[in-house]
């Protein structure tokens, strides 16, 4: 059983790091937040940070709903940025529809590396599982609040000693669907984004975390 939170808001607020300039208004602003339980449920470290490292494929992803992917009533090929930064396939004139989907996931791990736009992993990630240095992760909750979309990834420690989280990354996968003379689908696997955790996050033997994604839009 989890015990309820014992953190005020004025105490998380004095956890944030400033992201932003004096009098500037950003329009996006996304932060992780970290919460770590002991086996008898009791928070024993917070920790909350800005967002920073979104990738290119971050941005190709975000185009599909702002700038649309219709290409026109004579062609079911892909736009530009989808073939040219995530690479899909286009998809043949011959075929009579086309959609796509995809579903996110939070990756944890225990290694650290220089961030790129072209970033494809972690530098060392913690499996799932219940051997040394293993972590069990729950299904990945997704909820939308107004103009913010919160991601919340709970893990699991059932090994005998502390697993720390040092970075942490968005990932996706990205399903192509289309139908010419019968179904077919094609999927492609992204990291969106990659922080190094300023403050290691140490989740106990039998103990627990939960590990969070904010992502808000403004203007």
């Amino acid at each position: 059983m989890v015990t309820p939170d014992l953190v005020s808001e004025d105490d998380i607020a004095k956890l944030i790091i400033p992201d932003d300039l004096p009098d500037e208004h950003p329009t996006f602003k996304a932060y992780i937040e970290a919460k770590v339980y002991d086996k008898e449920g009791h928070l024993i470290q917070y920790h909350r940070q800005p967002m920073r490292s979104l990738t290119q494929y971050f941005l190709a992803l975000m185009s599909i709903p702002l700038l649309g992917t219709y290409s026109g009533p004579s062609s079911n090929s892909l736009t530009g940025i989808l073939t040219n930064v995530l690479g899909l396939s286009a998809v043949s004139n011959t075929s009579y529809s086309a959609n796509i989907v995809w579903s996110w996931s939070i990756q944890l791990g225990s290694g650290t590396q220089a961030f790129s736009l072209t970033l494809a992993s972690l530098a060392a990630p913690i499996t799932n599982g219940s051997q040394a240095g293993q972590l069990e992760y729950g299904t990945l909750a997704i909820s939308y609040t107004g103009s913010s979309i919160f991601l919340l990834e709970v893990v699991t420690n059932n090994t005998s000693g502390t697993v720390n989280v040092t970075e942490i990354g968005l990932t996706c996968t990205i399903y192509l669907q289309y139908y010419t003379s019968s179904y077919a689908s094609s999927s492609y696997n992204f990291l969106l984004s990659y922080d190094t955790f300023s403050t290691a996050i140490s989740i106990p033997a039998s103990g627990m975390a939960s590990f969070q994604i904010v992502i808000s839009f403004s203007g």
